[in-house]
């Protein structure tokens, strides 16, 4: 943020004020770690603050403290609009378009609040008076941790926000090994650590809590693993059928394509996999070096995200999705050897 933004954020938070927190539909680590943080620390400068979430989230992120006073928009729509009515400032963390948030879309933006956006993908819509984007971070949670600092409370940071914010650093930097991971991240780290966050403890909740039949579906997608040379890409496919076959949660695919990025020569690994209740697919991009999933995603599959973490979706079966993608490849042959 520039001094300007800095000081009218100082400004804004000076008196107490009703806020609504809100991160993207389907939240991950990253989403949730930042606006529990951001909201403990708003709590504890004595605004009035609360986190609206467009749906539910898996079940390794419901440890996280303050998860259990998350509203959620689609279960609880009545008290989420009247929520947003009186809300004088918005807060919008780890996304940057209003599309993101899904059915809250028309409530959000019927608001007359004050929004602050907080995010680190590319292409920020211009929906909120205050901006702080930048796509160089490791994770939104880095930047609600120089947020707080910008405003001078490095002091009020919290155990309970240290190990919000840890979360979301370490799941958006896949355990600190993607190349947005600096040195002022492993600094930012050192400093959550000596606040109060335990890593271990937050290790262990966030990997080592896998069911049975989250480690058969891993296996199932494993063995679909397609390797397809020519363009040093893979993808892994997970049909509706088989998202049933080992009674799927939300979350339990969580990490997977990974697995396809970890093999010796692959620069791009792709899954695809079938909605329970809509007729589409959903897809996870990952690559390596100059690789852009995200413009790849946005030129081919209705998404975005990260140079080398993206998503998208087809409207089309998966059969006709994997045909269209392999065909999609033929102009990047170049780039991907």
């Amino acid at each position: 943020m520039n001094e300007a933004e800095i000081q009218g954020v100082q400004i804004l938070l000076q008196t107490p004020q009703n806020i609504v927190i809100i991160p993207h539909k389907n939240p991950d680590g990253d989403a949730i770690g930042s606006t529990l943080a951001l909201c403990h620390y708003l709590k504890k400068r004595k605004h009035n603050a609360v986190i609206v979430a467009p749906n539910d989230y898996p079940e390794f992120l419901k440890w996280m403290p303050g998860e259990s006073e998350i509203v959620k928009f689609d279960s609880e729509q009545e008290r989420s609009e009247t929520l947003l009515k009186n809300a004088n400032v918005i807060f919008t963390l780890d996304f940057n378009d209003l599309s993101r948030i899904g059915e809250m879309e028309p409530s959000v933006s019927a608001c007359e609040a004050t929004f602050v956006m907080i995010d680190h993908h590319q292409q920020p819509s211009d929906y909120a008076k205050f901006m702080y984007s930048d796509t160089s971070m490791s994770s939104t949670c880095e930047m609600v941790y120089n947020f707080i600092a910008f405003l001078g409370d490095e002091d009020l940071i919290t155990p309970e926000m240290a190990s919000c914010m840890y979360t979301g650093i370490m799941t958006d930097t896949g355990s600190f090994r993607f190349k947005a991971t600096t040195s002022k991240t492993h600094r930012i780290i050192a400093n959550l650590i000596d606040k109060g966050a335990e890593n271990d403890t937050i290790h262990n909740a966030i990997y080592d809590t896998n069911s049975l039949s989250r480690i058969h579906l891993l296996g199932c997608a494993l063995k679909n693993l397609v390797v397809l040379e020519e363009f040093n890409t893979v993808y892994i496919t997970i049909s509706k059928e088989e998202l049933q076959r080992y009674d799927f949660k939300k979350g339990d695919t969580e990490g997977f394509v990974n697995y396809g990025l970890s093999l010796k020569g692959i620069k791009f690994a792709a899954i695809f996999i079938e909605n329970l209740q809509e007729p589409y697919v959903k897809m996870s991009l990952r690559s390596k070096g100059n690789f852009s999933v995200n413009e790849f995603a946005r030129a081919h599959f209705n998404g975005g995200g990260h140079t080398n973490a993206a998503g998208g979706r087809s409207d089309d079966s998966m059969e006709d999705t994997i045909v269209n993608f392999t065909k999609i490849l033929n102009a990047y042959k170049v780039a991907l050897n």
